[in-house]
Protein backbone atom coordinates (compact mmCIF):
# COMPACT_ATOMS: atom_id res chain seq x y z
CA UNK A 1 0.00 0.00 0.00
CA UNK A 2 2.70 2.50 1.06
CA UNK A 3 5.06 1.33 -2.43
CA UNK A 4 1.97 2.10 -4.07
CA UNK A 5 1.43 5.39 -3.28
CA UNK A 6 4.69 6.19 -3.19
CA UNK A 7 4.83 5.20 -7.06
CA UNK A 8 1.40 7.44 -6.99
CA UNK A 9 3.39 10.64 -5.58
CA UNK A 10 6.37 10.30 -7.52
CA UNK A 11 4.78 9.98 -11.28
CA UNK A 12 2.83 13.58 -10.08
CA UNK A 13 6.31 15.67 -9.26
CA UNK A 14 8.51 17.25 -11.57
CA UNK A 15 11.31 18.77 -10.75
CA UNK A 16 15.11 18.51 -9.84
CA UNK A 17 15.49 14.37 -9.46
CA UNK A 18 17.82 15.08 -6.08
CA UNK A 19 14.91 17.31 -4.54
CA UNK A 20 12.24 15.06 -5.49
CA UNK A 21 14.36 12.10 -4.11
CA UNK A 22 14.61 13.66 -0.77
CA UNK A 23 10.41 14.66 -0.92
CA UNK A 24 9.87 11.14 -1.11
CA UNK A 25 12.05 9.53 1.07
CA UNK A 26 10.60 12.12 3.67
CA UNK A 27 7.38 11.02 3.05
CA UNK A 28 8.30 7.24 2.90
CA UNK A 29 9.76 7.22 6.38
CA UNK A 30 6.90 9.28 7.57
CA UNK A 31 4.48 6.74 6.65
CA UNK A 32 6.31 3.62 7.66
CA UNK A 33 6.63 5.44 11.15
CA UNK A 34 2.95 5.70 11.25
CA UNK A 35 2.53 2.37 10.24
CA UNK A 36 4.60 0.90 12.46
CA UNK A 37 2.60 2.73 15.58
CA UNK A 38 -0.37 1.53 13.90
CA UNK A 39 0.75 -2.43 14.44
CA UNK A 40 2.02 -1.64 17.93
CA UNK A 41 -1.55 -0.46 18.17
CA UNK A 42 -2.64 -4.34 17.02
CA UNK A 43 -3.44 -3.57 13.70
CA UNK A 44 -2.31 -6.02 11.22
CA UNK A 45 0.30 -4.55 8.21
CA UNK A 46 -2.36 -4.50 5.51
CA UNK A 47 -4.65 -2.71 7.87
CA UNK A 48 -1.38 -0.35 9.53
CA UNK A 49 -0.47 0.76 5.97
CA UNK A 50 -3.67 2.11 4.64
CA UNK A 51 -4.25 3.41 8.06
CA UNK A 52 -0.86 5.67 7.77
CA UNK A 53 -1.65 5.97 3.80
CA UNK A 54 -5.48 7.74 4.80
CA UNK A 55 -3.85 9.67 7.26
CA UNK A 56 -1.40 11.58 4.92
CA UNK A 57 -3.63 12.96 2.89
CA UNK A 58 -4.66 12.21 -0.63
CA UNK A 59 -1.78 11.49 -3.44
CA UNK A 60 -2.88 14.99 -5.64
CA UNK A 61 -3.30 16.75 -2.70
CA UNK A 62 -0.25 16.08 -1.28
CA UNK A 63 1.66 16.22 -4.43
CA UNK A 64 0.56 19.77 -4.65
CA UNK A 65 2.21 21.33 -1.86
CA UNK A 66 5.48 18.78 -2.81
CA UNK A 67 5.45 20.17 -6.03
CA UNK A 68 5.02 24.26 -4.95
CA UNK A 69 8.38 23.61 -2.88
CA UNK A 70 10.14 20.98 -5.78
CA UNK A 71 9.96 24.44 -7.65
CA UNK A 72 11.19 26.40 -4.62
CA UNK A 73 13.95 24.75 -4.56
CA UNK A 74 14.64 24.52 -8.37
CA UNK A 75 13.77 28.32 -8.91
CA UNK A 76 16.34 29.23 -5.63
CA UNK A 77 19.16 27.22 -7.27
CA UNK A 78 18.28 28.87 -10.47
CA UNK A 79 18.38 32.13 -9.31
CA UNK A 80 21.69 31.26 -7.24
CA UNK A 81 23.57 30.87 -10.99
CA UNK A 82 22.00 33.95 -12.33
CA UNK A 83 23.51 36.15 -9.27
CA UNK A 84 26.84 34.69 -9.68
CA UNK A 85 27.19 32.78 -12.77
CA UNK A 86 26.05 35.65 -15.00
CA UNK A 87 28.64 38.72 -14.15
CA UNK A 88 31.40 36.00 -13.23
CA UNK A 89 31.61 35.62 -16.91
CA UNK A 90 31.48 39.06 -17.70
CA UNK A 91 34.54 39.66 -15.16
CA UNK A 92 35.99 36.61 -16.26
CA UNK A 93 35.86 37.79 -20.17
CA UNK A 94 36.94 41.01 -19.36
CA UNK A 95 39.99 39.80 -17.77
CA UNK A 96 40.70 37.22 -20.29
CA UNK A 97 40.61 39.76 -22.80
CA UNK A 98 43.34 42.25 -20.82
CA UNK A 99 45.62 39.56 -20.59
CA UNK A 100 45.30 37.59 -23.94
CA UNK A 101 44.76 40.54 -26.05
CA UNK A 102 45.38 43.88 -24.07
CA UNK A 103 43.42 47.27 -24.46
CA UNK A 104 40.46 48.02 -27.37
CA UNK A 105 42.80 50.52 -29.12
CA UNK A 106 44.25 47.91 -30.54
CA UNK A 107 41.52 46.98 -32.73
CA UNK A 108 42.53 48.38 -36.31
CA UNK A 109 38.51 48.34 -37.43
CA UNK A 110 36.46 51.84 -36.43
CA UNK A 111 33.89 51.35 -34.13
CA UNK A 112 30.39 53.08 -34.69
CA UNK A 113 29.15 55.26 -32.17
CA UNK A 114 25.76 53.38 -31.95
CA UNK A 115 27.81 50.19 -31.13
CA UNK A 116 29.11 51.73 -28.42
CA UNK A 117 25.52 52.56 -26.84
CA UNK A 118 24.95 48.82 -27.43
CA UNK A 119 28.19 47.47 -25.59
CA UNK A 120 27.27 49.87 -22.62
CA UNK A 121 23.58 48.49 -22.62
CA UNK A 122 24.18 45.48 -22.82
CA UNK A 123 27.44 45.35 -20.31
CA UNK A 124 25.23 47.32 -17.58
CA UNK A 125 22.45 44.38 -18.47
CA UNK A 126 24.70 41.49 -17.07
CA UNK A 127 24.48 43.53 -13.72
CA UNK A 128 20.91 44.27 -13.52
CA UNK A 129 20.40 40.22 -13.99
CA UNK A 130 22.12 39.54 -10.38
CA UNK A 131 19.90 42.04 -9.32
CA UNK A 132 16.80 40.76 -10.38
CA UNK A 133 18.38 37.84 -8.76
CA UNK A 134 19.29 39.12 -5.31
CA UNK A 135 15.56 40.92 -5.18
CA UNK A 136 13.76 37.49 -5.56
CA UNK A 137 15.60 35.84 -3.23
CA UNK A 138 14.65 38.06 -0.77
CA UNK A 139 11.94 38.57 -1.64
CA UNK A 140 11.01 34.74 -1.16
CA UNK A 141 12.53 35.22 2.37
CA UNK A 142 9.85 37.79 2.97
CA UNK A 143 7.31 36.46 1.15
CA UNK A 144 7.61 32.77 2.48
CA UNK A 145 5.46 34.42 5.70
CA UNK A 146 2.70 35.84 3.34
CA UNK A 147 1.89 33.43 0.48
CA UNK A 148 0.86 29.79 -0.19
CA UNK A 149 3.54 27.75 -1.45
CA UNK A 150 1.78 28.74 -4.78
CA UNK A 151 2.24 32.06 -4.88
CA UNK A 152 5.79 31.99 -3.82
CA UNK A 153 6.75 29.52 -6.95
CA UNK A 154 4.68 32.07 -9.14
CA UNK A 155 6.54 35.01 -8.10
CA UNK A 156 9.62 32.88 -8.06
CA UNK A 157 9.06 32.09 -12.14
CA UNK A 158 8.29 35.61 -13.13
CA UNK A 159 11.37 37.13 -11.68
CA UNK A 160 13.59 33.89 -13.18
CA UNK A 161 12.20 34.75 -16.39
CA UNK A 162 12.75 37.88 -16.40
CA UNK A 163 16.41 37.49 -15.38
CA UNK A 164 16.61 34.87 -17.51
CA UNK A 165 15.13 37.16 -20.63
CA UNK A 166 17.66 39.88 -19.88
CA UNK A 167 20.47 38.48 -19.57
CA UNK A 168 19.62 35.89 -23.59
CA UNK A 169 18.82 39.06 -24.96
CA UNK A 170 21.96 40.94 -23.91
CA UNK A 171 24.14 37.87 -24.81
CA UNK A 172 22.28 37.66 -28.46
CA UNK A 173 22.21 41.56 -28.60
CA UNK A 174 26.08 41.94 -28.34
CA UNK A 175 27.01 38.74 -30.53
CA UNK A 176 24.67 40.12 -33.13
CA UNK A 177 25.86 43.67 -33.16
CA UNK A 178 29.56 42.38 -33.08
CA UNK A 179 29.67 40.02 -35.56
CA UNK A 180 27.67 43.04 -37.84
CA UNK A 181 30.45 45.51 -36.38
CA UNK A 182 33.80 43.44 -36.99
CA UNK A 183 33.50 39.42 -36.71
CA UNK A 184 36.51 39.40 -35.52
CA UNK A 185 36.00 40.80 -32.71
CA UNK A 186 34.09 38.17 -30.84
CA UNK A 187 37.50 35.82 -31.57
CA UNK A 188 40.30 38.49 -29.90
CA UNK A 189 42.00 35.36 -28.04
CA UNK A 190 41.54 31.39 -27.92
CA UNK A 191 40.24 32.35 -24.19
CA UNK A 192 38.11 35.26 -24.91
CA UNK A 193 36.39 33.16 -27.81
CA UNK A 194 36.48 29.66 -25.17
CA UNK A 195 34.63 32.16 -22.78
CA UNK A 196 32.00 33.25 -25.00
CA UNK A 197 31.16 29.85 -26.14
CA UNK A 198 31.04 29.62 -22.29
CA UNK A 199 28.82 32.02 -21.34
CA UNK A 200 26.15 31.22 -24.43
CA UNK A 201 25.69 27.33 -22.90
CA UNK A 202 25.16 28.99 -19.62
CA UNK A 203 22.35 31.62 -21.33
CA UNK A 204 20.91 28.74 -22.75
CA UNK A 205 20.90 26.10 -19.81
CA UNK A 206 19.18 29.27 -17.80
CA UNK A 207 16.74 29.06 -20.41
CA UNK A 208 15.90 25.70 -20.04
CA UNK A 209 16.39 25.52 -15.97
CA UNK A 210 13.25 28.76 -16.55
CA UNK A 211 11.73 26.86 -18.54
CA UNK A 212 11.42 23.63 -15.86
CA UNK A 213 10.50 26.33 -13.30
CA UNK A 214 7.81 27.84 -15.30
CA UNK A 215 6.47 24.47 -16.32
CA UNK A 216 6.76 23.59 -12.26
CA UNK A 217 4.16 26.39 -11.68
CA UNK A 218 1.89 25.83 -14.10
CA UNK A 219 1.92 21.79 -12.69
CA UNK A 220 0.50 23.37 -9.34
CA UNK A 221 -1.58 25.25 -11.05
CA UNK A 222 -3.25 22.63 -13.05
Amino acid sequence: MIDEYLGDLDRRLHGCGRFKADLLGEARDGLHDAADAYRAGGWTDEDAERRAVADFGPAAVVARDYQAELGMLSGVRTLWKLVIGVPAMQIAWDYARILTFGEWTKISTPTPEWYKVVTHVTHGAVFVVPVIGVLALLGIRWLSRRLDGTGLARFCGVLIAAAVGVNLASVGLLICTTGFVDVSRLFLSVPCALLMVAWVLLSLRLVVLARRSWGGYATIVA
